[in-house]
């Protein structure tokens, strides 16, 4: 049995959607419905689903950032909003797109399509990913100098050179440096394009770090890669890299 995950964070266009697949293909089987970015990440890591309906706006991780993060071989069909030129962009690197609102024979091609088509790593594509990165917005020029973060009465002004990593963590991200871990409820993905792009990057669907606190990489006896950061033994100094990360290290 064919098993899928749909992610939208209006209830009712993911309602929709999985009432049109009940329709379209019957022995499809929903196992999970998640309702923003992290959650569909963590379960599709969880789950492993065959395929992953992923909207491209939602909080916490976009369903962009999600796909970049994919390690098995669940396959992403993105539904979304955007214009036909941006589809265009990555429509041969997706197995999909439904574009919004939904329409009842343009879903029974995408079910087609799916069942026609064998299962592949999207995680593992480099083309995909950086077709991916493409469609994030675009990095303003002037670069993010201090996070502001606040905690009871006081807020903390916090300098981008002193932070190891950025890590999303449910609603909130985790600004972590050398002495402390503050919460900002900025996502990820809007981080990312305020960052400078030489010192910071993702390497990971919920992960930036910072190349200036970089120790050195590892790698376990699954060959997975690890970043290792500088900082005090209470620190978590081990960070896992995506697959779709992986290239950045390369000449390293």
């Amino acid at each position: 049995m064919t098993t899928a995950l749909i992610a939208d964070d209006e209830p009712h266009l993911a309602q929709y959607l999985k009432a049109q697949l009940a329709q379209a293909w019957p022995e499809l089987q929903i196992v999970k419905t998640a309702a923003h970015g992290i959650e569909a990440a963590e379960a599709i890591a969880e789950l492993e689903p065959d395929v992953a309906f992923l909207d491209i706006q939602m909080p916490g991780l976009t369903g962009l950032e999600v796909a970049q993060g994919i390690e098995g071989e669940t396959r992403v069909v993105f539904v979304t909003a955007y214009d036909q030129y941006a589809v265009d962009a990555f429509e041969a690197r997706a197995v999909d797109y439904l574009l919004k609102p939904l329409k009842a024979d343009r879903l029974a091609r995408c079910v087609e399509r799916l069942r026609a088509e064998p299962a592949t790593a999207a995680g593992g594509d480099d083309a995909l990913a950086e077709t991916l990165r493409r469609l994030q917005p675009a990095t303003p020029s002037a670069r993010l100098r201090y996070i502001r973060a606040a905690q009871g009465e006081l807020t903390h002004q916090v300098p981008v050179d002193d932070v190891l990593f950025f890590h999303a963590d449910d609603k909130y991200t985790i600004v972590q440096t050398a002495t402390a871990e503050h919460l900002i409820r900025t996502p990820i993905f809007e981080l990312a394009g305020q960052l400078d792009p030489d010192r910071f990057w993702q390497v990971h669907r919920s992960t930036i770090i910072n190349l200036d606190h970089l120790a050195g990489t590892r790698r376990d006896e699954q060959s997975r890669l690890f970043v290792r950061m500088r900082g005090p033994a209470t620190t978590p100094r081990e960070l896992p890299v995506s697959r779709a990360y992986v290239h950045l290290f390369k000449a390293m």
